[in-house]
């Protein structure tokens, strides 16, 4: 196996972004407003990508290319449990140069870094998405196949090619990561008894990719997440966990 490699030798820095939920042109104009160029832009996830007819992705792009050719960016994006997967790793993904979804356990390799990406998470909200549904079926609001993917084959394929991960971006976190309540679930558990458990095995999937990063001796240095809409940031084992509020940019150092 393979693994799927993307690189960016033009960029002179990497830049994360926590969740945008569809406010594309708002992340443009943050990125105008704080000077930000020749860099690479990194979304964790819930981008919102599957809520619009594709023509409107593309009219985006059209809209923020001159600003993306101007200050010299590349953005590309993570799927969320709030995008629907076909736009990343099935038919619908986006792939313009400098705009573009990312399948998971792709590699991205820029300044000296390589960065695995690895989508997904649990909808605590998707029995309320599946009633919108209901009531107006043309209008996706909810993917099954939302949740992270644990691909041992993947991981197993960046040790057998010799690329080192220093760094992983997810959507959601290993479990030892803020946020590590679950205050307020429980009120969304009364409407959908399986979402418990279903969240538990959400991190308990980045716990096992977490576990075999170390096993296989990457040297992992830092680990960035949104999912969650807080700041947070801990050293743990001499690994930097970073979590993103929505829109907030920190940049790899």
């Amino acid at each position: 196996m393979q693994p799927n490699i993307l690189s960016f030798p033009e960029v002179q820095s990497i830049v994360f972004c926590g969740d945008i939920h569809g406010d594309f042109i708002a992340l443009v104009d943050k990125l105008r407003q704080t000077d930000i160029h020749d860099a690479l832009i990194v979304v964790v996830g819930d981008c919102g990508f599957g809520f619009e007819a594709p023509d409107y992705y593309e009219d985006t792009y059209q809209k923020i290319l001159r600003h993306l050719h101007a200050y010299n960016l590349w953005i590309v994006m993570l799927r969320g449990n709030h995008d629907n997967p076909a736009y990343f790793n099935g038919e619908k993904r986006i792939t313009y140069e400098r705009w573009q979804t990312i399948p998971d356990y792709t590699i991205l390799q820029a300044c000296h870094h390589n960065i695995l990406c690895v989508g997904g998470a649990i909808s605590i909200d998707r029995q309320m998405r599946l009633q919108w549904m209901d009531i107006r079926p043309e209008r996706e609001a909810y993917w099954i196949d939302e949740a992270p993917v644990y691909n041992p084959m993947a991981l197993d394929s960046f040790s057998e090619q010799g690329v080192k991960i220093d760094t992983v971006v997810s959507h959601t976190a290993p479990s030892f990561c803020e946020l590590q309540t679950k205050r307020g679930l429980s009120s969304w558990c009364l409407k959908d008894s399986a979402l418990w458990n279903d969240t538990t095995q959400e991190r308990q999937t980045m716990d096992d990719i977490h576990a075999h990063l170390l096993r296989d001796n990457h040297p992992l240095k830092h680990w960035y997440y949104g999912h969650f809409h807080q700041s947070w940031c801990s050293h743990i084992d001499g690994i930097s966990y970073t979590l993103l509020d929505i829109m907030e940019l920190q940049e790899l150092i």
